[in-house]
């Protein structure tokens, strides 16, 4: 578009074709804003006609629920396009991992009958079906980092304070969805206003099962695992020496108690104890929020003093069914991330034997999204096709 080939209402039309055509079974979209989308293209148009250089120009993007533009104002002064509001899960819903859109619940693109993952829910959808390149998100527990990794694209959450978040607790942090690494390194650095990223290179990394208290199940475990090895051979890791296992302290009682404390219950009521089944445990039980971030803000100091990125499952679980994640923390894997502040990026490990992705969880210190970046970039090369591997266009 900044070359004068293509004309942004021409690319925005394309994106609202397909939304009109594939989103009343999808239900990736709450609201479409189509006319002041077309406004908003043509704006971009007359601006690149008298010279202005935009670096997004014309970019169709959704954005994460109804009240989502604030977040995306530095993608839109960019020249981003905000096309509609994605679906997220609706008022008093018991668990996240689900949205509502306006044609109904939303769907995973690969299979109907599970859930895209939550509570970017929409803009995971649409991303992986190909209705926008790029979407925004919010993670306060791996609300962009699971349903990236449910629907086989990459999920960056950013350091959790460096950009302004509505969040009372401080879990929350921005975030997005897309399907390609150069997407996401574009986001960032119209979000940080860093220049280009760095070039993948061979960066020390300890892959974690299971981060020492979470049980993920043997397939999603089994995929990351390779996901990873693949990584090493490509020399795009390195573990270090000597490998030290790392264990972290179970969060969800922290993480629980901070929001049940800012008076998100609703959340806080719909997480299950996996260990019993019986529901949340008392956050009382156990160490208490600051004993729980004290032992794992000291062993991820320690950890990230000597290697550059820690590797994990993003969930410890498949995308489950529309009828609920059942006695799993789906979110096991991801939230100890949210009450320490890493960034940490979702990219695609594979597809499981039910026909839905899994996802790699890579996490890396503050202020280090750039090397997670880098390292999505190289995971995506090394899967020698334009897509990842098992994305709906790369024919796996």
């Amino acid at each position: 578009m900044r070359e004068g080939r293509l004309r942004a209402v021409d690319v925005v039309a394309g994106a609202l074709e397909r939304i009109r055509r594939e989103d009343r079974a999808l239900g990736a979209f709450a609201e479409v804003w189509e006319d002041a989308a077309a406004e908003r293209a043509a704006e971009v148009d007359a601006r690149l006609a008298v010279g202005e250089r935009l670096p997004l120009a014309g970019v169709p993007i959704g954005v994460k629920g109804r009240h989502g533009l604030r977040a995306a104002e530095p993608l839109v002064a960019a020249g981003c396009v905000p096309v509609g509001a994605t679906a997220v899960p609706g008022p008093g819903t018991p668990w996240q991992t689900w949205g509502v859109g306006a044609h109904g619940r939303t769907v995973n693109p690969w299979r109907a009958d599970r859930t895209p993952g939550g509570s970017s829910a929409g803009s995971a959808a649409a991303v992986a079906a190909g209705l926008v390149p790029l979407a925004t998100g919010s993670d306060g527990a791996g609300s962009v980092r699971i349903p990236a990794a449910w629907c086989g694209i990459v999920g960056l959450k950013v350091t959790n304070g460096r950009f302004p978040s509505p969040d009372r607790t401080g879990l929350a942090a921005p975030g997005v969805l897309v399907r390609y690494a150069a997407d996401a390194e574009a986001y960032w650095r119209v979000l940080s206003g860093e220049g280009q990223g760095l070039r993948p290179g061979s960066f020390t990394a300890v892959f974690s099962p299971d981060l020492g208290f979470a049980d993920p199940d043997p397939e999603p475990l089994a995929l990351a695992r390779t996901a990873f090895a693949r990584l090493m051979e490509a020399d795009v890791v390195r573990p270090p020496r000597p490998e030290t296992p790392l264990r972290l302290a179970d969060p969800a009682p922290a993480w629980l108690a901070l929001r049940g404390a800012a008076g998100a219950t609703s959340e806080v009521r719909g997480v299950r104890d996996p260990r019993d089944g019986r529901g949340v445990r008392d956050v009382r039980d156990g160490p208490g929020i600051r004993d729980v971030r004290g032992i794992n803000d000291r062993r991820l100091a320690a950890l990230f003093d000597r290697v550059d990125l820690l590797l994990t499952p993003t969930t410890p679980n498949a995308a489950h069914g529309h009828d609920g994640p059942g006695d799993r923390y789906s979110t096991a894997l991801t939230w100890a991330f949210n009450l320490s502040g890493h960034p940490a990026i979702s990219i695609p490990a594979g597809v499981g034997a039910d026909g839905c992705p899994v996802g790699l969880q890579v996490v890396a210190a503050h202020g280090r999204e750039a090397v997670l970046l880098a390292v999505a970039a190289a995971a995506e090369a090394r899967a020698g096709t334009a897509a990842f591997p098992g994305s709906p266009d790369s024919g796996a």
